[in-house]
């Protein structure tokens, strides 16, 4: 769960234009970058990611790392 706990922190503090998204006008719901951006930078499916966060997937390949 450490891997989890790790992406989701460094996810929260990572704004959108540090990556060079560009987010609409108002205010996002949440800190950070959304999960489905994120499985996209990396190059991931959504599902994926979301199994890292959750502590589902125990052995990531070094390319995702």
């Amino acid at each position: 769960m450490e891997l989890g706990r790790f992406l989701r922190a460094r996810r929260t503090q990572t704004s959108p234009d540090l990556v060079g998204l560009t987010v609409g006008p108002g205010l996002r719901r949440t800190p950070g970058l959304r999960r489905e951006e994120l499985a996209t930078l990396a190059g991931i499916s959504i599902d994926y990611y979301v199994r890292l966060e959750r502590g589902k997937e125990t052995r990531p390949s070094p390319s995702v790392l």
